[in-house]
């Protein structure tokens, strides 16, 4: 049975064996539902590989939706999805890509968590 600690929002954001003091005050059982659904939540993803990105865009059937959008975009943008080895999810340019795609938080989430097992 744990301790867990929590965000601002009330989330569980951590978990420990023992009283936290001004931490983690607050004591779990083992199957409290939360508790369990926080252990059992898919990992989160701020990135994946280059390959793992196209992949994932192909597989989505998306890849000549976003290569049409790149090329509308400036030089950096271009380069930036034509050369770099990392994708990561939070940057400028997946924010603005994603948001022209119409995708939601939770669609891109599991987009990304989607590439990361390719």
């Amino acid at each position: 049975m744990p301790f867990v600690s929590r965000s601002d929002d009330g989330a569980i954001d951590g978990i420990f064996e023992q009283l936290q003091e001004g931490t983690a005050e607050e004591f779990l059982s083992d199957d409290n539902p939360e508790l369990v659904a926080h252990l059992n939540a898919p990992p989160k993803v701020s990135s994946v590989s280059a390959r793992q990105f196209r992949l994932m865009l192909r597989r989505a059937g998306l890849l000549d939706q976003v290569k049409a959008w790149v090329a509308q975009q400036d030089g950096e943008t271009q380069d930036a999805f034509e050369y770099s080895g990392t994708f990561v999810k939070d940057s400028p340019m997946m924010a603005s890509g994603f948001a022209a795609l119409g995708f939601t938080a939770s669609a891109v989430d599991a987009f990304f968590l989607a590439a990361s097992k390719l």
